[in-house]
């Protein structure tokens, strides 16, 4: 088992074969009380999680959003955008099959974001990343991350797998930044910086 931490630097990842990235938060009533906080609560807020695929230090594919399998063979999967954080345990995850990543995929950048309009991670309580260990089928937690609830910033890049030769590493970033909601371009500059 490996424990991350952001001080810790890289990590070899080494027999680990599959790895899994989850956020979870839980809904807000943010200052509302009474019927209008429980709506608020009910209502939830949407967060993103999303994998983006690098070659050097461009961008070319990513998973979250609508793209659940952006390489079309199973080995950057995402389960799918859970729009409340209702959902018991991880909310949103990335499941990613390093022997399945094509070569030309240097690094994958993990990055959390109140990406749509009106949202913020501000309406949401309680957030954490989550990375695990799931070679053989079974999921060991190797990380979780809180990040600072100061600022308003709405995005936070969690972490960053990157190959070494023919092993990958991974390393801790929950670097946090303010990006332009709804547009996938300043994402993607996010997740480059």
């Amino acid at each position: 088992m490996i424990t991350l931490r952001k001080e810790d630097g890289a990590a070899d990842l080494a027999g680990i074969t599959k790895m899994s990235v989850g956020v979870s938060w839980d809904p807000s009533a943010g200052t509302s009380g009474g019927l209008l906080g429980i709506a608020r609560r009910k209502k939830g807020v949407d967060l993103d999680l999303i994998a983006i695929l690098m070659q050097g230090a461009e961008p070319v594919r990513f998973a979250g959003l609508d793209s659940l399998d952006p390489l079309g063979n199973g080995s950057v999967i995402h389960t799918g955008d859970e729009q409340t954080g209702a959902a018991s345990g991880d909310d949103e995850t990335v499941h990613v099959t390093f022997s399945e990543v094509p070569g030309g995929i240097d690094s994958i950048v993990f990055v959390a974001a109140a990406f749509k309009k009106g949202t913020s991670f501000e309406k949401a309580n309680n957030i954490s990343f989550k990375i695990y260990d799931a070679t053989g089928g079974g999921t060991q937690q190797v990380a979780d991350i809180w990040p600072s609830m100061l600022g308003a910033d709405n995005a936070n890049a969690i972490a960053r797998a990157f190959r070494t030769g023919q092993v990958w590493q991974l390393e801790v970033l929950d670097r946090k930044g303010k990006i332009k909601q709804g547009d996938m371009q300043a994402l993607l500059r996010f997740a480059m910086a």
